[in-house]
């Protein structure tokens, strides 16, 4: 199964402004906002992630009950957390 998952944007890659790095439930990963560039993310910003790409912007209260929801799916996503903490875009 695959999820898009909510991550807050901790950082815009400073050699890279495609290049992202977020907080996914403790995980910190690379990932890419090229798609979002009509609206580009900045620190402090929630995205919902998926396969290493930001799909959109969400605010807080998202992010916060799609993480519930998630949580709630038990092994689905921990089976994705483990993917994206083993995962490296560059």
């Amino acid at each position: 199964m695959c999820l898009g998952i909510p991550g807050e944007i901790v950082e815009i890659l400073p050699d890279r402004p495609d290049l992202a790095r977020v907080n996914v439930s403790g995980v910190r990963r690379a990932i890419n906002v090229g798609l979002l560039e009509a609206d580009p993310p900045r620190p402090g910003d929630w995205v919902l992630i998926h396969v290493g790409f930001a799909l959109s912007k969400i605010d807080e209260e998202e992010a916060a009950a799609v993480s519930r929801y998630l949580e709630e799916l038990g092994q689905a996503y921990t089976d994705e957390i483990d993917a994206l903490s083993q995962s490296m875009i560059e």
